[in-house]
């Protein structure tokens, strides 16, 4: 039997022991959760990003089928469509949502074509 565990990261300012879910702030590209990636590069950047120290803390995943996941490999007009719902506040009911992250002109321009 293999072992399918997933190593995924996360920038911050502060190491991260027990990731929680904050429900304040502004919308994101999937909405409220807790960010991370797989990429340990990216994850250094968005460290480089906040005030203060930049840290990188890692966690072991492995994938479960109780998950509801929802995948987007690579950006499309119902990924742009998603981003530009939870940019709006609007809810969605995935544990995980997986895919590219907007950048800001991708989604004024899409926001300016409504």
């Amino acid at each position: 039997m293999s072992d399918n565990t997933i190593t995924i990261y996360h920038g911050s300012n502060i190491v991260v022991e027990k990731p929680q879910i904050m429900i304040s702030g502004f919308y994101k590209d999937f909405g409220y959760g807790f960010y991370c990636t797989n990429l340990e590069k990216q994850a250094k950047k968005w460290a480089l990003t906040k005030r203060g120290d930049s840290i990188v803390s890692f966690f072991s995943y492995r994938p479960s089928g109780a998950l509801r996941i929802l995948s987007f490999p690579e950006m499309t007009d119902e990924w742009l469509d998603f981003v530009v719902s939870c940019r709006r506040g609007i809810k969605h009911d995935y544990d995980i949502v997986e895919g590219p992250m907007a950048d800001d002109q991708i989604t004024f321009i899409k926001s300016i074509s409504l």
